[in-house]
């Protein structure tokens, strides 16, 4: 028995075919038709490192702490695979794995290989300022001048970290197919901003016609930043891009069919978030609403126990918390008690609801119709804190500031008891501002767009959601803090 899992990187589901994209993908209408497709699959943390430690744990992370690394007493689906005679094996170029903050996670496979030069990666040494458009906008974050001199070394398209990621993929595959006992783990960064194309001789090279300032990086915040033009522009080169994530894709169903390995290797196909390019006001994630096309992303599963799924979608609620108890389960392994996922299968798993959110951000909530977002109920409330063992943000460890007044507490329900420090936030994850813009309630049958908000119209469903939404934080185990900053009652 044999799995791979490709795991891509804000992939917008409406951007595929399968969820009513318009543009040719050959790849994921390959993978449509030979896999179970889930209309109600949704993120549960955000953004990157929350959303991959809960593709280890199978278990929500932002209800109790920010970015970070796997924690000691965390259960790790690669690493119990591992354990068991599975070899895990992780290629990916996501840089974050390789920072303060997302470090102990590749560790916990029996093998990996990493590429370097996304998004800024700190790798190129270069003291000379590289060429950088002087018209250029958008988003000119800490590592811009970085980014610049890693694009310098990339000549082509095959030079690029997303093609030797998969490319590394195809070659396990291609080294280990007759063997048995074996996940794969291809993780691209792609689609991920910025939306650097290096020249592909196999590609239509033919442009939009923007001829405005240099712009492929999108600022997050509101997209009135930027002119009708520039976000057009900025969609056509992420359109693009997904069409290379697509077409890379397509090498690894072609190289199942060349090795005829339907009857007995396991897919999944899945992402860790959406991205907003201008929809609702909007250009990114995390500083906003967490809207359907950041919240409710694509996945694909092929069960070879189970073919007569494939072509066939699933409706019923499903989380990026399912993925590793599905995994576990197909290896006929035993799930941990800690995972709240279950395995993702085409029978209904009779979930009530999910959660979804940034740490300190809105709570949201979805039944699978309605969504409701509560936001703190003062934007100045301190009852934000960390629970962990493992104290860093994304570029840096906790200051000696941060670590004084913190405590050791009594252990999680999940720690395998392990007191845990409770280190007091700055502020909600990533400056979202999430947390000053009020309450939502949308009907996603009536109003799949969410314009029209429900929260005056609609108390009693409101009542309602928060039920479920206190129902499901205390199977969490969430700190009991959390209920005075959102003003909820358990």
């Amino acid at each position: 028995m044999r799995a791979i899992a490709i795991f891509f990187d804000s992939l917008n589901a409406e951007f595929l075919p399968a969820y009513g994209g318009k543009d040719e993908l050959e790849g994921f209408e390959k993978l449509r038709k030979q896999s179970l497709v889930f209309d109600s699959h949704y993120v549960g943390s955000l953004p990157c490192m929350p959303a991959r430690r809960e593709l280890h744990t199978g278990r929500y992370n932002f209800m109790h702490r920010c970015w970070g690394p796997i924690e000691p007493f965390d259960e790790s689906m690669p690493q119990i695979l591992k354990e068991n005679g599975i070899h895990s094996h992780l290629v990916s170029d996501h840089a974050h794995y390789w920072e303060d903050g997302g470090g102990t996670y590749h560790t916990r496979y029996s093998t990996w290989e990493g590429f370097r030069g996304q998004e800024g990666d700190m790798y190129k040494g270069q003291l000379a300022d590289p060429a950088i458009p002087e018209d250029a906008i958008g988003r000119k974050k800490h590592s811009w001048r970085q980014e610049w001199v890693n694009r310098s070394h990339v000549k082509s398209a095959e030079d690029s970290s997303l093609y030797k990621t998969f490319g590394a993929g195809l070659e396990f595959i291609e080294t280990n197919h007759a063997s048995d006992n074996w996940f794969l783990q291809i993780e691209p960064f792609d689609p991920h901003e910025p939306y650097f194309l290096p020249y592909d001789e196999g590609e239509d090279s033919s442009d939009d016609g923007y001829d405005g300032p240099f712009f492929d990086w999108p600022n997050y915040g509101p997209s009135d930043q930027y002119t009708p033009e520039q976000i057009k522009h900025v969609r056509f080169l992420y359109r693009r891009l997904v069409k290379r994530c697509d077409r890379r894709l397509k090498k690894v169903l072609d190289m199942m069919d060349k090795y005829d390995m339907w009857d007995d290797t396991m897919l999944i196909v899945s992402t860790d978030h959406g991205f907003l390019l201008g929809e609702h006001g909007w250009m990114g994630k995390n500083r906003m609403p967490t809207y359907s096309e950041i919240a409710n992303i694509p996945c694909f599963v092929h069960d070879p126990r189970n073919p007569s799924a494939d072509g066939k979608r699933a409706t019923h609620l499903t989380q990026t918390i399912d993925i590793a108890p599905t995994i576990l389960d197909f290896f006929n392994l035993e799930i941990p008690s800690s995972m709240q996922g279950v395995p993702l299968s085409l029978k209904p798993n009779n979930r009530d609801g999910a959660l979804f959110g940034l740490h300190g951000g809105h709570i949201n909530v979805t039944d699978g119709r309605y969504v409701y977002m509560r936001a703190p109920v003062d934007p100045n409330d301190r009852n934000l804190f960390n629970y962990t063992l493992m104290p860093t943000h994304i570029y840096s460890r906790f200051t000696p500031e941060e670590l004084q007044d913190m405590e050791l507490v009594e252990p999680l329900s999940f720690s395998k008891n392990c007191k845990v420090l409770k280190i007091r936030a700055l502020g909600p994850s990533h400056n979202t501002y999430q947390h000053t813009l009020g309450d939502y309630l949308f009907d996603l049958k009536e109003d799949r767009g969410q314009e029209k908000n429900l929260l005056e119209a609609n108390p009693k469903k409101v009542a309602e959601m928060q039920a479920l939404m206190v129902k499901l934080m205390e199977q969490t185990d969430v700190p009991e803090e959390a209920y005075v900053r959102y003003g909820l009652k358990k």
